[in-house]
């Protein structure tokens, strides 16, 4: 149902053609200040765009100006009840909001019709009235037919234009006729009066009825007191404010057995007993003394009597009833004293805060209605408790401190229901910092390569860690919570500092990777303490020298897409004085020893060229003795088995010319020789074997 009406309303607002369209709410007219009434959601992707209440008809403050916020790409309005909502169905049933939503130059408006349903709700009714025992008025049989009796005082009697009605049996027979009671709550003497109902006590049970299933229920009783046999009366009614000395009546009697003479006039006092607010002087009844309907029990009646005594014997008297009948004044405006309230940012919707207390001196005491004036819309008051909630969401960096303007109107302290005084005060709500934000580094990813020195410490990078929504929040600690190997690595504040300073061999240890966890937290009183971590992947390269200039390669992958920063690092070696020149001596005895040994195989070689005609025999015979003998041994070894060589052999080797002759030619054309194993032969030595020679291999 909800989802139907905000599509209803997005669809009223946003297209033109249907917007004129009405849309219905119901609510109930016990909701409070701070009910929601509907929320809705509005496109606008290019522009600011704004929500407004045009205006209410019949014209009321009970409605807030609707609220607007973005929520995943998308504005929620709201439109709540304001701290000065009292909505009665029996009064108004029906209001017609007119709203307003503007997106750049595109403006749209539509109606919100709210209908107010009737709600049961708590009695109203309070004091005596309400009690088993009710409130008891007394009543002289001579009153005047049809005079008010009493006043019946309830909050809100007169704003919420309640029916009063006399619920219990009146039987005509027993009394001349129905006492009666009008919406204002004055009690009215019956039409006929009430002679001869003396020492009598009328119950009469109230119904208040405020509206449809809201009502209460409560008793006064009347006493008719009787008259004395004197015709003689005095009836009046004064306001609480009449001022002392002020004369109420003045008295003359006459004692017919004596014309003339002087009588005694004295003052007795039945209700209350021994009362001083009355005094009788001569013959004049004054007021003696402050009147005050500010005590419970005070402010109704004054039964006395005057007591006339003539100076004749038998001494005779006269007794004058006195019914003096005080009415309220709404003498003293109400008053609160200004408070000081703490709430934390994170504090949830229709939170407490507290109370605002009010003081009224009139009775009934604290009868008093309270709103806020003004101010933000975030906050309500109760309007009969004083209690201050939170409607919306604080947020500590927007807005620290709030002020308000509380609104103090008494009601029902007066004869005159409409008189009403006011007062205010000031209360300050401030609002506690909760730490709601995490710290964030840029970059949250490093990657660097580092060239570390033995025996020495690098500075590897600097963890640059902020909370954006909080830049004064400054202080910070750092950790390393992983992949610290070897605990090769430590922190000193926000700096990553590599310690090589581990006995090891001189020669380079192995390129390693090192993926460091740091842990970034706040720090402070603010809590609770909210951390991030930071990760920093080392690639490093140790070098064992004693003086290296140090570049560092660095990527970073930042936390948002922005372009990748690629640094192109060049390392170099600069060795120490005494290094070159040990480096340089032994450079020149390889040179000098690779030269004599070059030059030592030339001459071998030249040698073997200049001895072709060496039988090979012997060669190859020194070859199957020994292949790990010398090159030098190798050349001399054909000089040393000459003589073994057959004849055949030698001749054919002399008269070898270098000329290609025919086998057949002569019987010293072809040599063979019988040799052992080709494979014992070296491969070097397979190649000095000379040609022409046919080599007959043997197992």
């Amino acid at each position: 149902m909800a989802l139907l009406r905000i599509l209803t309303l997005l669809l009223a607002l946003t297209v033109s053609e249907l917007h004129c369209l009405p849309w219905f709410i119901n609510v109930s007219e016990s909701q409070g200040p701070g009910t929601i009434l509907q929320s809705f959601s509005f496109n606008c992707t290019s522009h600011m765009p704004t929500l407004q209440l045009v205006h209410v008809q019949p014209p009321t403050t009970f409605f807030n100006p609707p609220s607007l916020t973005r929520w995943q790409g998308i504005y929620v309005g709201m439109v709540t009840l304001s701290s000065s909502a009292r909505l009665d169905a029996l009064s108004v049933n029906h209001y017609k909001l007119q709203l307003r939503f503007t997106c750049g130059n595109h403006v749209m408006e539509g109606p919100l019709s709210v209908d107010v349903r009737r709600d049961p709700g708590h009695s109203a009714c309070a004091g005596r009235f309400a009690s088993p025992a009710g409130e008891i008025i007394q009543v002289l049989e001579t009153v005047t037919p049809g005079a008010r009796l009493y006043t019946l005082l309830l909050p809100g009697l007169e704003v919420q234009r309640a029916q009063i009605n006399i619920i219990s049996a009146q039987d005509p027979p027993y009394f001349p006729g129905p006492f009666s009671i009008n919406g204002q709550g004055w009690l009215l003497v019956p039409s006929q009066g009430l002679k001869g109902q003396a020492e009598k006590v009328f119950q009469l049970q109230i119904l208040v009825t405020f509206g449809q299933n809201r009502s209460c229920l409560g008793m006064l009783k009347v006493k008719v007191l009787p008259v004395p046999s004197s015709l003689i009366s005095f009836l009046t009614q004064i306001p609480e404010t009449t001022p002392v000395g002020t004369v109420l009546n003045t008295f003359t009697c006459a004692d017919p057995d004596s014309p003339g003479s002087i009588l005694d006039y004295q003052l007795q006092f039945h209700s209350p007993p021994g009362s001083a607010s009355l005094c009788l002087r001569d013959r004049v009844l004054e007021v003696n003394a402050t009147l005050d309907c500010d005590a419970r029990g005070a402010c109704f009646q004054h039964a006395a009597s005057i007591l006339v005594l003539d100076g004749g014997q038998p001494l005779m008297t006269t007794e004058v009833p006195v019914l003096v009948m005080v009415t309220p004044v709404n003498e003293f405006s109400p008053a609160c004293v200004p408070h000081k309230f703490r709430i934390r940012e994170d504090a949830g919707p229709h939170t407490l805060l507290g109370s605002v207390v009010g003081m009224d001196k009139d009775y009934p005491h604290n009868n008093i209605e309270y709103y806020i004036s003004g101010g933000p819309t975030i906050f309500s008051v109760d309007r009969l408790s004083g209690e201050v909630h939170l409607l919306g969401s604080l947020d500590y960096e927007l807005q620290t401190l709030y002020r308000l303007n509380v609104l103090l109107i008494d009601y029902g302290q007066d004869q005159d229901p409409t008189h009403h005084r006011s007062g205010s005060c000031t209360i300050t709500i401030e609002v506690e910092d909760v730490n709601d934000h995490a710290p964030e580094c840029q970059p949250p990813f490093q990657e660097l390569t580092i060239y570390a020195l033995l025996g020495h410490s690098v500075e590897v990078t600097k963890v640059s860690c902020w909370v954006p929504q909080e830049p004064q929040r400054l202080a910070f600690s750092y950790s390393i919570v992983g992949g610290n190997s070897q605990s090769r690595f430590s922190l000193q504040g926000a700096t990553l500092v590599y310690n090589n300073i581990l006995l090891g061999p001189l020669w380079p240890e192995q390129f390693y990777t090192y993926e460091l966890l740091i842990r970034v937290a706040d720090a402070g009183p603010s809590i609770p303490h909210l951390s991030t971590t930071a990760t920093v992947s080392v690639h490093l390269i140790p070098w064992s020298a004693s003086t290296v200039a140090t570049r560092t390669h660095r990527s970073t992958v930042p936390s948002v897409m922005t372009p990748l920063l690629v640094t192109d690092t060049e390392a170099f070696w600069q060795p120490e004085p005494w290094f070159v020149v040990v480096l340089t001596v032994t450079s020149a005895l390889f040179v000098l020893a690779l030269g004599w040994l070059l030059l030592r195989l030339f001459q071998g070689l030249v040698q073997m060229h200049q001895t072709p005609s060496k039988p090979a025999q012997a060669l190859l015979l020194n070859g199957i003795q020994g292949t790990e003998e010398s090159i030098q041994g190798f050349m001399e070894a054909p000089r040393m088995e000459m003589s073994q060589a057959p004849s055949s052999v030698d001749l054919s080797l002399q008269h070898f010319d270098g000329r290609a002759q025919d086998s057949r030619e002569s019987p010293f054309s072809q040599t063979t020789l019988h040799l052992g194993p080709l494979s014992i032969l070296t491969p070097s030595q397979r190649l000095l074997l000379p040609p022409g020679i046919h080599y007959l291999l043997f197992p």
